[in-house]
């Protein structure tokens, strides 16, 4: 997949590291933590920088306010520094993770782990912007929209080992297979056509209108008061939800043969 020119912000390489670590906890409590931690985080510096107009700052949170709010170009560009920064556990780490469990079992809690990972974060986005201070919502909806995303190639990744079905390259060269497949909402062994992102390519088109789909979701959380918490927390887990069970549905068909 040819890549386009792009630089990772602190607010992508951050959302790799929380998407990785609440898809990986089963503690609701942990989840909650490290999602507000995150969110409270993104919207404090995007409130500095706007009030500093610092440079340095101005290349981080404050573009991303900028940017998210102008179309999903940057959004693209944050999520393919992203994903090859997410940590995806092997079928042989998966089966240690949940021993005795078959593929279908373990590709269950993983869709379970998943959902409610992503309505953790569609919870913390509403619960900032009912903080007593200014919101700056659009650096809310890009830090939400980073971490779901970033949830689902991981649960996409991961169900790809459970059944057996990795895609073929070095890390870097799977990861963006997995994220052809999040965009397609199929088993990457299902994708017809090559993996370009090159800009005007069909595949970054596509990943375009996913990602402001998503985002345009991700702002239903900054709804009023707790309404807009409970909001984002359903469709979140929803929309995760229904992804891995369509990624399943395609692995568990090639897994029998048709």
């Amino acid at each position: 997949m040819a890549e386009p020119e792009t630089e990772a912000t602190e607010l992508s390489l951050r959302a790799a590291e929380v998407a990785t670590d609440v898809s990986e906890t089963d503690r609701p409590q942990e989840r909650r933590r490290l999602m507000n931690a995150f969110t409270r985080a993104a919207a404090s510096g995007a409130r500095k920088a706007a009030t500093s107009g610092a440079r340095a700052a101005g290349r981080g949170t404050r573009a991303a306010r900028r940017r998210a709010g102008s179309g999903g170009e940057w959004l693209v560009g944050q999520v393919v520094a992203m994903t090859p920064r997410l940590r995806v556990r092997d079928r042989a780490t998966l089966r240690a993770h949940f021993p005795g469990q078959s593929a279908d079992e373990i590709a269950d809690t993983l869709i379970d782990h998943a959902a409610h990972a992503a309505a953790a974060a569609g919870g913390a986005a509403g619960m900032a912007a009912i903080l007593p201070v200014l919101p700056a919502f659009p650096v809310e909806v890009a830090a939400e929209t980073l971490v779901v995303v970033g949830i689902e190639i991981k649960l996409v990744a991961e169900l790809h080992e459970v059944y057996g079905a990795q895609a073929r390259g070095n890390f870097a060269e799977r990861m963006n297979s997995y994220l052809a497949a999040w965009a397609h909402r199929r088993g990457v062994f299902m994708i017809e056509g090559g993996l370009i992102l090159a800009a005007g390519s069909p595949l970054a088109r596509l990943l375009r209108r996913r990602l402001i789909s998503r985002a345009g979701r991700s702002a239903v959380s900054l709804g009023p008061l707790l309404t807009g918490a409970a909001a984002g927390a359903m469709f979140n887990s929803r929309e995760t939800r229904k992804l891995g069970r369509d990624i399943q549905r395609d692995l568990r068909r090639r897994a029998i043969g048709y």
